[in-house]
């Protein structure tokens, strides 16, 4: 470890400028660092505008290459979907310079999180994995992080000073990640299942004695208040992504000989909820207050 080392932190480079992208490169500007990011959708005519005026809201200096926005930083964070982070990882090191930090926030299986590091460190850089512990809103900047790796512990500290909320937990690259994917068992599977479970109660009419007995078994979850709304309101605005996660987390357990059987039923039910609302043409309204009650009885409406 090199632990003696104190990183400067003065610009830093996103690579990704969707919803983590966004909300951690605000929080880093607030901070005096100098922010730059590239983001693929730059390239598509309908989707740069949104993403042009995104990073004037929040001070960052969008690029139309990784290459420009790798230039002089000193460090650069990999906020893409799961499918494209290996991607992400070997276009970094393909420009990367040297004795750059390469921080992998993606929620990715182990293995790919080591693969990720063989191809920065192969380049020089100093690779890093981030696991996100938490909904990156309305956390912002100071979201949850465990990481990973030889050099987790020295950039930590920085990190931290710039606002952000990071551990170290392991020296070896997948631990960071393995804990997050387990986990991702138990919290995504409990929103599949209250997807499942609530969708029925509802259309039998049954939802009310449901929740009721859910919440005299675990009284202080919420299940007769705001804690249904909130499981399905998260499938229904980021399931495809979360759908995404879980198939790597079924490769995690796979990689140790564990049967992903819940993670994969959980990732079929991800994706079989938003595949249900784009047939009926019902969009996730980020504006209004969610009802779960009103998500069900549109979709059985149409």
């Amino acid at each position: 470890m090199n632990k003696e080392i104190t990183p400067k932190l003065s610009k830093i480079a996103l690579i990704g400028f969707g919803e983590a992208g966004f909300l951690l490169g605000l929080g880093l500007v607030e901070s005096g660092v100098a922010v730059a990011a590239y983001d693929i959708k730059i390239h598509d005519a309908d989707q740069r505008p949104a993403l042009e005026a995104r990073a004037q809201q929040a001070g960052v200096t969008l690029h139309a290459s990784l290459q420009a926005a790798a230039q002089d930083a000193d460090l650069l964070i990999s906020a893409v979907t799961a499918s494209s982070a290996a991607t992400a990882a070997i276009e970094a090191a393909a420009c990367l310079t040297p004795g750059q930090y390469f921080l992998d926030i993606n929620s990715v299986s182990p293995a790919t999180k080591e693969a990720d590091r063989a191809a920065i460190e192969g380049a020089g850089g100093f690779y890093v994995e981030s696991a996100v512990m938490a909904p990156v809103p309305p956390y912002g900047l100071k979201v949850p992080m465990l990481l990973g790796g030889a050099r987790a512990a020295e950039i930590s500290g920085p990190l931290n000073t710039l606002g952000l909320r990071t551990k170290p937990v392991s020296e070896r690259v997948g631990v960071a990640s393995a804990i997050k994917m387990c986990r991702s068992v138990m919290i995504k599977g409990l929103e599949a299942l209250t997807v499942e479970c609530m969708t029925a109660a509802r259309r039998y009419g049954a939802e009310t004695a449901v929740l009721e007995s859910l919440n005299e078994t675990f009284p202080s979850m919420g299940w007769t208040d705001s804690l249904p709304h909130y499981l399905i309101s998260r499938v229904a605005e980021h399931g495809r992504r979360r759908a995404a996660e879980m198939r790597e987390v079924m490769e995690t357990l796979q990689d140790v000989g564990v049967t992903p059987l819940m993670a994969q039923a959980t990732a079929e039910t991800q994706d079989a909820l938003i595949d249900a609302m784009a047939a009926r043409g019902i969009a996730y309204d980020t504006q209004g207050e969610f009802r779960w009650q009103e998500l069900i009885d549109q979709l059985k409406a149409n």
